[in-house]
């Protein structure tokens, strides 16, 4: 009889140890009144597209990393989403009336019903952020106090709620509130039109004042945490490097290595990245590398390898990507060869694109200014063909000056895709030897063009 007991707590601890280890989330739903096909489940290190069927219905079982807060999004709306390990959540909304309309079923849905009617509160309270941001101080204060208070009240009468969640939740409300009186400060001004706004002394909470932001967990479950994080990185970035980004050298970042959260770390350089591994900063390669060096985020580096590779050949002194045959505005065709001997501006534009045309007035200045000197300025148009006479009447009505030519193939002309030019205006600048000065010049309505232009052309001031 003994021997039978030891055998059968043997088989017991075996068939223990054998059961597997819930580490899955069940989301299921439907969607009313959308064509998206594909909803998206997405953390700081967590990412996973589910497929919307179409009748609306959906369904996967999420290998999430973690217990915890994650963002959905379907279409153009998204909401926030608690999951834990082995909940199976069933989830129902009517895109037309997103916020109104979310509503959860099953293990889970206590909390995540709860961040659907915080998310309503928020929305309803801000419907007009003119308005929200435009309110006095007292006024304003009341009614973020009146925000917090009728989501603390909902947070209170939950029943069965994951603690972890309550106990997160309680906190991430405090960040919220912060985080409305930090946007205050910065939007009041601009919405009242009031350029020295500044808020009284004690409107922002000392605490807030005093926050390190160094907290990880924080920093995945709130957004409002989150953002605020990273406008402060950026802020304190930007105020070293200041508005000329043609000179930053890996010194003027070497803020980034005080960051103590490394998903935070990751979307700064992520953003920094997007425009200091440039051609236009003689930097660059160091950047670059001290980029890669610090993020941890393969998505990024391969990002970052590829705009430096495209780039790494447009520095300074580099042979220039050629032009041939473009339609020339006064007839004929134009190759950038036929420039050789002078210092060649272009300015790559389109007739659709608003901030190329706000430049046209700067342009001219420039153009007068330097009408005498070894200097021809060229306006490619990257429109597409089917807007040619578009393109004829606007050269025409606006009375561009300098040459007007037409790319040959719009964003896929050759010298538009060797320049890696992703977005315009673009403004390039050619020595005589057709060598590169700057492949991200200056814009006409920055002074820093004249000064470079004189520079080059060896002008006595």
């Amino acid at each position: 009889m003994k021997r039978l007991i030891i055998a059968i707590c043997a088989i017991t601890m075996v068939a223990c140890q054998q059961e597997p280890k819930i580490d899955y989330a069940i989301l299921s739903g439907k969607v009313e009144n959308s064509r998206a096909t594909s909803a998206t489940l997405s953390s700081i290190d967590f990412k996973k597209e589910i497929a919307i069927n179409e009748d609306g219905t959906f369904s996967d079982t999420l290998r999430i990393p973690e217990k915890g807060f994650y963002s959905l999004s379907i279409g153009r709306e998204y909401t926030p989403v608690y999951l834990g390990m082995g909940n199976n959540v069933n989830l129902t909304v009517d895109a037309a009336t997103f916020d109104e309309s979310i509503s959860y079923t099953g293990e889970g849905s206590v909390e995540n019903n709860y961040l659907a009617s915080k998310m309503l509160n928020e929305s309803k309270g801000i419907e007009n952020p003119v308005e929200f941001y435009s309110m006095t101080e007292t006024d304003f204060k009341n009614k973020v106090a009146e925000l917090r208070s009728n989501n603390e009240s909902l947070l209170g009468e939950l029943v069965d709620a994951d603690q972890d969640f309550i106990a997160t939740e309680k906190q991430n409300l405090v960040y919220d509130n912060y985080a409305m009186l930090h946007n205050y400060v910065q939007r009041h001004g601009y919405y009242t039109k009031k350029e020295n706004f500044e808020a009284s002394e004690g409107f922002l909470p000392e605490e807030f004042k005093n926050m390190t932001f160094d907290d990880e967990k924080a920093y995945k479950s709130s957004m409002s945490y989150k953002n605020m994080a990273f406008d402060k990185v950026m802020t304190n970035i930007f105020d070293t490097i200041g508005d000329d980004i043609s000179t930053v050298s890996v010194d003027h970042l070497k803020g980034l290595n005080d960051i103590k959260i490394q998903a935070l770390k990751n979307e700064a350089i992520d953003y920094l990245g997007s425009f200091l591994v440039s051609p236009g900063n003689s930097n660059m390669e160091s950047i670059y590398n001290f980029f890669v060096s610090n993020t941890t985020k393969e998505d990024t580096k391969k990002k970052l390898t590829e705009t430096y590779e495209k780039n790494k050949d447009l520095v300074k002194g580099k042979p220039s990507p050629q032009f041939e045959n473009y339609e020339n505005h006064k007839g004929g065709e134009m190759s950038l060869a036929d420039l050789k001997g002078k210092y060649v501006y272009i300015d790559v534009w389109a007739t659709w694109c608003g901030p190329c045309i706000r430049e046209i007035p700067s342009l001219k200045e420039v153009e007068k200014q330097f009408h005498n000197e070894n200097i021809e300025f060229v306006s490619t148009s990257i429109d597409e063909v089917k807007d040619h006479d578009k393109w004829v009447s606007m050269v025409n009505d606006k009375e561009l000056g300098g040459v007007q030519l037409m790319a040959d193939n719009a964003w896929k002309s050759k010298f538009v895709e060797e320049y890696a030019i992703q977005g315009i205006p673009r403004f390039i600048l050619i020595d005589p030897n057709g060598n590169i000065v700057s492949a991200d010049a200056p814009r006409p309505s920055d002074p820093k063009l004249k000064e470079l232009l004189e520079e080059e052309l060896k002008m006595q001031p």
